[in-house]
């Protein structure tokens, strides 16, 4: 057995046993943004597009969720369907608009579109506004048979989100689809001149990225059961974008592993109240100043001359 499949099996038996040795409640968040991180990471590293305002797709698959579980009493799997297709749609309108440009252009009108979002959010009744949609409750899944007001079946629940969005990634990276895109990245006239249309592989890249993000945006609104600001805020853009650097960029596993770091540092050093922005920071200029590549992309390097080496 190949080691990649030792330590997937690893994985996975870690990820089954994980609700019974630690709060499933944070695990469940950080599955959450690592599928988030996941989604981002498809954008920027494989696609070649970096956008400052992903947070409006995860922010308002979980608004959609909310109003449709809690005012429209809806059952969950059709509020996540309903966010997914939400996020969906908002990508593909702003997308369309955005890949007209390239590099910084493109970041910034991505991040404009963004604080529209977030603008229309304060404003908007549906919303609620600043305090957000509260108290979103838990229904039974697939007619009652999933009673996911206990926190360890919802936990099981939302792992085979990840997984499902997680695969979802895989295939895309690993289909004609993604080397495509991996080639426009890289030498983008090159494809062109070969005949891709760029600008239709980017797009279709940027709709499937905010998709995956509103798929997890409307679990954590699922997991947590409110909608704020906060998720379609300018700084939530900015935690997945350091999500994926910490982990790095261009990998399978190290938006995970970004993701998991990020959040455990969230809850643990609360505690520390204002100073844990202070020592969040010292720590990420370490790891983007020692590991250039992100910590998994720095780890696959040295095994690979190591396997060289040996």
């Amino acid at each position: 057995m190949k080691p990649s499949h030792i330590a997937l099996v690893i994985a996975l038996a870690a990820a089954l046993v994980a609700p019974f040795v630690a709060y499933p409640v944070f695990l469940m968040t950080a599955l959450c943004f690592a599928l988030f991180a996941g989604a981002f990471n498809l954008l920027l590293g494989y696609a070649g597009l970096m956008s400052f305002g992903h947070a409006m797709f995860f922010g308002m698959a979980a608004y959609f969720f909310g109003h449709a579980v809690k005012v429209w009493e809806l059952p969950p799997e059709i509020g996540i369907l309903l966010g997914v297709l939400g996020a969906a749609a908002i990508g593909l309108v702003t997308g369309a608009l955005a890949i007209r440009r390239q590099g910084i252009y493109f970041a910034m009108i991505t991040l404009a579109f963004a604080q529209m979002i977030y603008f229309l959010c304060v404003q908007m009744p549906f919303t609620h506004g600043e305090d957000g949609i509260q108290g979103i409750a838990r229904r039974p899944l697939l007619g009652g048979l999933l009673p996911i007001t206990d926190d360890r079946v919802l936990y099981y629940v939302v792992l085979a989100i990840f997984l499902f969005g997680y695969f979802c990634i895989y295939r895309f990276i690993h289909s004609p689809f993604g080397q495509v895109l991996k080639a426009i990245r890289d030498n983008e006239p090159r494809a062109v001149s070969l005949g891709y249309e760029a600008d239709r592989y980017k797009l279709l890249a940027f709709v499937l990225s905010a998709a995956l993000a509103g798929l997890a945006g409307a679990t954590k609104a699922m997991v947590l059961q409110f909608a704020t600001l906060t998720d379609v805020s300018a700084s939530q853009s900015g935690e997945v974008v350091l999500m994926a650097l910490v982990g790095g960029l261009g990998t399978i596993t190290g938006p995970i592993v970004g993701a998991f770091i990020i959040i455990t540092m969230q809850n643990y050093l609360a505690s520390f109240g204002e100073f844990v922005l202070v020592i969040q920071g010292a720590i990420f200029v370490v790891i983007v100043m020692a590991f250039r590549k992100g910590l998994v992309g720095e780890i696959a390097d040295w095994w690979k001359a190591r396997r060289k080496a040996g």
